[in-house]
């Protein structure tokens, strides 16, 4: 129809400018590829101030830091939302759903499932539902919604990595291995992919093959937003360090390729922070502490900046243990009662899900301070780090805390308790060298006999994976 033209997945939009769908079409690009130039779609607002679509997206971009600017190009977008086509008024329902103010997560999630009924081909909205998943921890609904749309997308670029995700979160780790490859067999430079192949890599334990793989692709992550960037590094540090490499190797790639991103004139430092501290965590949970001591304490400075509170929950847990670590007791207790504030903003069922959340919050605080039986009593005798995604994490990011579950265990002096759930971990991750470490301690503990055998099983799994890594 006159004033109509296509765009990247072949619908239609309302507009005369050719300018305006090339930057709509490059702003998808920019999310599917988690690019850092995301602003393009200023460029669309811009060349065509009453197009709908470039709007509503527009106000999505600029609604987490500029939201007065947002609601004017929301404001906009509506206005015009009677002359725009069933495509755009299928987005817009989609996008301002999220943008509404006490969220409905399920009509959120309603909105974005209906409009990909329709446009199937739309893999941006596919994202932003996976998106809307994953912090509700449903990687169930994730993969309905990827299957959901996979039959009109068979040889699309990005369709497999998407696919790949929610089926590692959901331990079918062979078919996410397959959907990987088959995503980079498209596409070589789909981060997403490589991303969820690195998953599957430290999964079986095969941390060599992990960071060969993953530095052959880091060639292209130059152009990657602050958070892909650094989050696929810090994949690559924490299998060198569970991977038996010299800790120097890990901060190296702390230093050079998380820390460092904070040169960039355009770096998130929120995004920056969160795989720096989901890091450093992990190695403070190996008893290495005094080897990160001053970054620990840097980064606890920056962290006082409560302009950065509140980006994301799990940045906010992990803050909450680098503050009381770093003996900024104070702070830490405002960044406490400062969540547990929001979680009365939400709506009901929300609350009922945070809650739990707010738990480990609570237990991170204490066992920052070292005081592991507060924080043994505030998670309970059957804490599992798998019942709590929905503080927006990946079972990699929140395997970190049951090494802190396990640490709580073995400093309250609760052995029997440790070497059960130390078992149980193993017999998911048998090539895991420090699950055997912390068993070996457990064991000790107890003064049962076959503690040797089980240090001497820890030290051969580190003397192969030391002289593979090396």
């Amino acid at each position: 129809m006159e004033g109509e033209k296509l765009d990247r997945w072949g619908y239609p939009v309302r507009s005369n400018s050719d300018g305006c769908i090339s930057s709509i079409n490059s702003y998808y690009h920019q999310v599917l590829t988690y690019g850092r130039e995301r602003a393009v779609i200023m460029e669309a607002a811009a060349e065509d101030p009453n197009c709908v679509l470039a709007n509503v997206f527009a106000a999505y971009f600029l609604s987490s830091n500029n939201p007065s600017l947002a609601s004017t190009h929301l404001a906009s977008a509506t206005s015009r939302l009677d002359q725009a086509t069933s495509y755009e008024k299928a987005v817009f329902n989609a996008v301002s759903s999220l943008m509404a103010e006490n969220r409905d997560d399920d009509v959120a999630l309603e909105s974005h499932s209906n409009l990909l009924k329709e446009f199937p081909r739309d893999l941006v909205s596919l994202k932003r539902a996976q998106m809307l998943c994953f912090y509700l921890g449903r990687p169930d609904l994730s993969l309905q919604l990827v299957e959901q749309v996979l039959p009109q997308n068979q040889n699309e670029s990005y369709i497999y990595g998407m696919l790949a995700f929610p089926l590692l979160e959901l331990a079918r780790m062979d078919d996410a291995e397959k959907a990987a490859r088959k995503g980079l067999d498209i596409n070589k430079q789909d981060l997403w992919s490589q991303h969820c192949l690195c998953h599957v890599l430290q999964n079986d334990c095969l941390f060599k093959e992990a960071v060969e793989f993953m530095e052959a692709c880091s060639s292209s992550w130059n152009s990657c937003s602050s958070f892909m960037y650094t989050h696929n590094w810090w994949h690559v540090a924490v299998c060198y360090l569970e991977g038996c490499s010299p800790l120097d190797k890990v901060l190296e790639v702390y230093d050079c390729h998380i820390w460092n991103e904070l040169q960039r004139s355009d770096a998130d430092c929120g995004e920056v922070y969160l795989n720096a501290l989901g890091l450093l965590l992990r190695v403070y949970v190996r008893g290495q502490g005094g080897f990160i001591e001053n970054r620990l304490k840097f980064l606890a400075t920056c962290l006082m900046n409560e302009a950065i509170w509140h980006k994301e929950w799990l940045l906010d847990l992990l803050a909450l243990w680098a503050l009381s670590s770093g003996k900024e007791t104070h702070k830490a207790e405002d960044l406490l009662k400062s969540m547990k504030s929001r979680i009365y903003s939400m709506t009901e069922k929300k609350r009922q899900s945070m809650q739990r959340g707010m738990l480990l919050a609570e237990a991170l605080y204490e066992y920052g301070r070292e005081n592991y039986e507060r924080a043994f009593e505030v998670l309970g005798p059957d804490f599992d780090a798998g019942d709590f995604k929905m503080v927006g994490a990946s079972d990699e990011q929140l395997d970190v805390f049951n090494e802190v579950w396990y640490s709580i265990l073995l400093n309250t002096g609760r052995f029997s308790k440790a070497i059960e759930v130390i078992e149980k971990q193993i017999k998911k991750r048998e090539g895991a060298p420090f699950l055997w470490q912390l068993l070996e301690r457990a064991y000790s503990i107890a003064g049962r006999d076959d503690a040797s055998v089980v240090a001497e099983r820890a030290k051969a799994l580190e003397r192969a994976y030391f002289e593979q890594m090396v």
